[in-house]
């Protein structure tokens, strides 16, 4: 087995798990540092005891690629892949529609507060069987997570267009997740916001805001026409350090969602599931559309997904009412004319 891509898939496995980033680092950096020396060297290292002593390499990396190289499969891979390799939920449960899919519209990568380089991101996501994704970091005020500026965010589109150029005909689409600040007004120039492809429009502060301000936030968000998904609406957390529901009036902004054309997210990660199944099924009574989305940190988090489809098709969500199974040039008309593509406001 190839030494980085054994190195790769640890990494995979264990991001897919959730572990701390740190147990995660240790394996993608060593993949790095590997990739970077010539297959002589790596072979002459391992041989001769000093693959130990290269930058970036721990005792228990050393021994994957050492394994790899001996033609073994390396033991920590094999106990990840029956550790954390098997599906993520029982049986055919999310299936249907995940075979649907053909994108993800909530990523981040290590321009904000992910962990790995944005064309690592998109590999991952091509590789994952996607035809396209959106990167969506976060914007300036949420600077606990690197939010980009508007400088930086021209310098990322720069960096997608790159990207593009080398992974066509899969397609990295420009994005953002920008903050919806204290009066439903968007974190970031309007200009700029109207070059993305797509915009995820999320609350990150004064979560616990008063019912009817927090409804008139969201509100104000929804129908700005640069936005085209409302992301974890509630804001809680349900694993680690818990979180609370925000409170809002859903029946007044899901109406909103759909009468303007923006899509309710079902937030994927573990952490999350937001929105809750009920409000979940407020939202496809009020007849909105829905994105379902990793929120993926890092590679291994694309996965992630299933649990959404599986929630999805628990509350009877069509697929041709979830924006991620549109083709990128269905998306790009959508969001950019509000058009949807023939049935996918049919019945639920």
């Amino acid at each position: 087995m190839d030494p980085v891509e054994a190195l790769e898939r640890i990494a995979f496995l264990l991001e897919r798990q959730g572990a701390v980033s740190y147990r995660v680092q240790a394996f993608r950096t060593a993949a790095t540092v590997v990739g970077a020396l010539s297959p002589d060297e790596v072979e002459r290292r391992a041989l001769d005891g000093s693959l130990g002593r290269v930058k970036g390499l721990g005792p228990k990396t050393t021994r994957v690629v050492e394994e790899a190289l001996a033609g073994v499969r390396p033991a920590y891979l094999t106990h990840l892949e029956e550790e954390a390799g098997g599906p993520l939920v029982e049986g055919e449960r999310g299936q249907r529609l995940l075979r649907a899919l053909r994108g993800d519209c909530h990523l981040h990568s290590d321009w904000s507060d992910g962990g790995s380089p944005v064309e690592a991101m998109a590999r991952a996501a091509r590789d994952l069987g996607h035809a396209w994704c959106v990167l969506t970091d976060h914007s300036p005020r949420l600077t606990v997570a690197r939010g980009l500026t508007a400088e930086r965010l021209r310098r990322q589109l720069e960096l997608v267009a790159e990207v593009n150029r080398r992974l066509a005909p899969f397609r990295l689409l420009t994005g953002i997740e920008c903050d919806i600040l204290d009066d439903g007004t968007l974190d970031q120039e309007p200009e700029l916001l109207d070059r993305l492809d797509v915009v995820v429009a999320s609350v990150h502060s004064k979560l616990r805001m008063d019912k009817a301000p927090m409804t008139r936030r969201l509100l104000a968000a929804v129908r700005n026409p640069l936005v085209d998904v409302l992301g974890h609406c509630t804001g809680r957390q349900i694993t680690g350090k818990l979180r609370p529901e925000s409170q809002f009036d859903a029946g007044e902004v899901f109406a909103a969602c759909a009468e303007h054309r923006t899509a309710v997210e079902i937030n994927c990660r573990p952490d999350r599931f937001d929105p809750p199944r009920r409000l979940l099924g407020q939202a496809l009574a009020a007849g909105t559309l829905f994105a379902i989305d990793s929120d993926a940190h890092a590679p291994g988090q694309l996965d992630w997904q299933i649990y959404g489809c599986a929630r999805a098709e628990e509350c009877g969500v069509p697929a041709d009412r979830v924006i991620n199974t549109w083709t990128q040039r269905q998306l790009a008309t959508w969001t950019r004319t509000g058009r949807t593509p023939r049935r996918a406001l049919g019945p639920a």
